[in-house]
């Protein structure tokens, strides 16, 4: 079906975390106006979104009644909510709505079933925030993929459409996060084995002769993990969902889960009791 947006449309983001405020700023300059949704927001993100230069409105409906193109860019477990939220406000106007969360297949199904096909784009960021290019890659998936994919021309996201309809952006971040965060925890379920069982020194020359260095490993990950153990809790989960869907063990990713459900508890690597060293390597 033909679509095209206005020539510079009004771009809602839901909402301006670290990657949203990045994801709103690199659209700046083909947007009439982005906007993101003021109320129950903290004072730190009215800074983030004050800093990339967006314009506040007072809520989520008003958003939905003036947006083009809303993306959401929120945690994994409060996406489906957040989009019918917009669907509900939108009614009939039905936006162009990019869901760019960490979800499965399955629940971006969902979401389209909420705006149509035709109006929804299955996004997937991989890397870090873009401020500035090289870094970051946007892949989208569905029947206005090229649309969204023209906004970001130019901008510090690179822009790559997937074949495959809905779905198939989702499930390659499923896959990806399935190397880039579940298969990190392992180090730190074997690390608490060994320390459980009392076998920390064997297991420390057995990994040393292998040239292994789990407390760098454990460092890694805790370093990656601090600030975000409690969003990858539902990304986890929903990588589950993306393998279970299609046959496949999603053990991996629950487990994960439950690793970073205890970093999110209270419970941090603690490598000075694990090791018996305080900051020292294998």
């Amino acid at each position: 079906m033909t679509f095209a947006l206005p020539p510079r449309p009004v771009i809602g983001i839901l909402h301006p975390g670290v990657m949203g405020a990045s994801v709103g700023s690199a659209l700046k300059p083909v947007a009439g106006a982005v906007i993101w949704a003021a109320a129950g927001r903290s004072v730190t993100t009215s800074k983030r979104a004050e800093i990339a230069d967006l314009v506040g409105v007072p809520d989520l409906a008003e958003l939905a009644r003036r947006a083009d193109v809303v993306i959401s860019v929120c945690p994994p477990d409060a996406a489906r909510d957040v989009a019918e939220q917009v669907a509900a406000a939108a009614g009939d106007r039905r936006p162009l709505y990019v869901d760019a969360n960490a979800v499965s297949p399955a629940t971006v199904a969902g979401i389209g079933e909420l705006f149509g096909a035709d109006r929804t784009v299955d996004g997937a960021i991989i890397g870090p925030p873009a401020w500035e290019p090289g870094h970051t890659v946007l892949w989208l998936a569905g029947e206005q993929a090229p649309v969204v994919a023209a906004l970001f021309a130019g901008s510090p996201f690179t822009a790559r459409v997937l074949d495959g309809g809905i779905g198939a952006a989702s499930g390659l971040k499923a896959c990806f996060a399935a190397q880039s965060k579940a298969l990190p925890t392992i180090w730190l379920a074997i690390a608490e084995a060994a320390r459980a069982y009392g076998v920390e020194d064997a297991l420390r020359e057995e990994l040393a002769r292998d040239g292994t260095d789990l407390v760098a490993k454990l460092e890694q990950l805790d370093t990656r993990a601090a600030a975000k153990a409690w969003r990858w809790v539902g990304e986890m989960e929903e990588a589950g969902d993306a393998f279970a869907a299609v046959g496949l063990p999603d053990g991996f990713s629950r487990a994960a889960a439950q690793m970073y459900q205890r970093m999110a508890d209270g419970d941090p690597i603690d490598r000075a009791n694990i090791w018996g060293l305080r900051g020292g390597a294998v």
